[in-house]
């Protein structure tokens, strides 16, 4: 069923997808200033330890600001108490939606029966979502997931969570086993749209995997039926991704510098007392390239950048050398 902001949305929707240690709070600002998509998530966070002691040291992952709106706080586990009492959480938060992660492949994260596991269960991942709806009010709650664990097994799996009626459903076009190594099959997508609308549902289909830009996004819902699309890697280096009106191929190689000194002056402001200054580094790789001097560029970033203004000061140099 479709409740809260996603059911104001125009289609096709364009979501920002959670990425750990990506998508974080600083990232997120720049993005929303640059180029907002319709829907923003937080990276993801464990309900176990959000009701455990170590709550205040995970709340800087749930860190947002009003320009972010709708931000959906999402969160993983397997424990349905512990979604309850994270809804709760995140409605007092203030969140406008709360989406429980049934697709992450990381070990760790599956060690403790969460992410991609839950596939293996349906009826316990009915019951959490039961359980965060239960939590989280007039808040909706959506599921990102997988097409299957081992193989393509939408035809029981996706059932199983339209009976639970999360408001959405983002679908990664790739089984577990299959992470990211091969191309996402979006064939899955316009499947998972068939059988979505031969149940009745009224239960948003959002497909993910390989999304290059807004033009291959659009084309990808075209061809499946998708009510929207959610992109990752595609943002990385280009926060103007979801802005129709930028050419980013024709993108002064200075502005773009800029916007990176930006972004690392804000993640040293926001994020600089709780994360590693390296976490930043993962973006220069993205946002320094396919220019001239790129990757002479890049090295001197990644050996002698410690803080924003080591970032600005190798910035400087080397856009005087463009003059």
């Amino acid at each position: 069923m479709i409740t809260g902001f996603w059911k104001k949305l125009k289609k096709p929707i364009m979501v920002l997808a959670p990425m750990a240690n990506v998508t974080d709070a600083a990232f997120r600002q720049v993005i929303a200033k640059y180029g907002k998509p319709d829907v923003m998530f937080t990276e993801f966070v464990s309900c176990d330890g959000l009701v455990s002691a170590g709550q205040k040291k995970l709340l800087v992952d749930f860190m947002y600001t009003e320009s972010e709106r709708p931000i959906v706080a999402q969160i993983f586990g397997s424990k349905p108490e512990n979604f309850y009492k994270t809804a709760l959480l995140i409605q007092e938060l203030g969140f406008d939606g709360i989406d429980i992660n049934m697709g992450c492949p990381d070990r760790n994260i599956e060690k403790q029966g969460a992410g991609a596991c839950l596939m293996k269960n349906p009826k316990l991942a009915q019951e959490i979502i039961r359980e965060t709806k239960r939590g989280a009010g007039k808040l909706p709650v959506s599921v990102k997931t997988r097409i299957g664990y081992n193989k393509n097994e939408l035809s029981q799996w996706l059932p199983a969570l339209l009976e639970a009626e999360p408001a959405a459903i983002t679908i990664h076009a790739r089984t577990r086993k299959e992470m990211s190594l091969v191309p996402a099959r979006w064939d899955t997508i316009a499947e998972a749209v068939r059988i979505r609308d031969q149940y009745g549902s009224k239960t948003l289909i959002l497909g993910n995997g390989d999304v290059k830009d807004l033009a291959d996004a659009e084309q990808k819902i075209k061809a499946t039926g998708a009510d929207g699309v959610m992109i990752g890697r595609g943002i990385f280096g280009n926060p103007w991704l979801f802005d129709k009106k930028i050419d980013y191929a024709k993108m002064p190689v200075a502005e773009k510098l800029r916007v990176m000194v930006e972004h690392t002056y804000l993640f040293e402001k926001v994020l600089g007392e709780h994360k590693n200054f390296a976490i930043m580094k993962k973006h220069y790789k993205a946002y320094v390239n396919g220019f001239d001097g790129a990757k002479e560029l890049r090295i001197k970033l990644m050996e002698g950048a410690e803080t924003a203004a080591d970032v600005e000061r190798i910035v400087a140099d080397f856009l005087r050398t463009l003059n």
